[in-house]
């Protein structure tokens, strides 16, 4: 948990707030259609849950953020970009948000989708 004193008291940032800014950013960029669980019980968890940071796994190192993020990308577009898009505009919303240094920011394309032609 992210802690910053000021003079009126602390701030403490928990891991879910930061994977939600990560999770909207994330559903903002061009070619994700959506989030997936890194496993079966991650999936049931947040779905009983309906938590808005399903594929999203937030650690803290000191000051640091890791932000592990599964993507099921647009069939038809450029996996590389799509998770470049994605890697950038994650670290962009929640440095701008928190305020706080994003060490690193994984995206593991869980698979593809192909939309209706009509």
């Amino acid at each position: 948990m992210a802690k910053e004193n000021t003079v009126y008291g602390s701030i403490h940032i928990a891991p879910a707030a930061v994977a939600s800014i990560a999770y909207y950013a994330t559903l903002e960029s061009y070619g994700v259609v959506g989030l997936a669980p890194r496993n079966l019980v991650e999936g049931l968890a947040h779905s009983l849950a309906n938590e808005p940071s399903r594929g999203v796994s937030v650690t803290y190192d000191g000051d640091l953020l890791d932000i592990e993020v599964n993507i099921i990308v647009e069939y038809g577009t450029r996996v590389q970009s799509v998770a470049n898009s994605v890697a950038n505009t994650v670290r962009f919303h929640v440095e701008k948000a928190l305020g706080l240094k994003v060490n690193s920011v994984n995206v593991h394309v869980a698979g593809l989708r192909v939309s209706d032609p009509d």
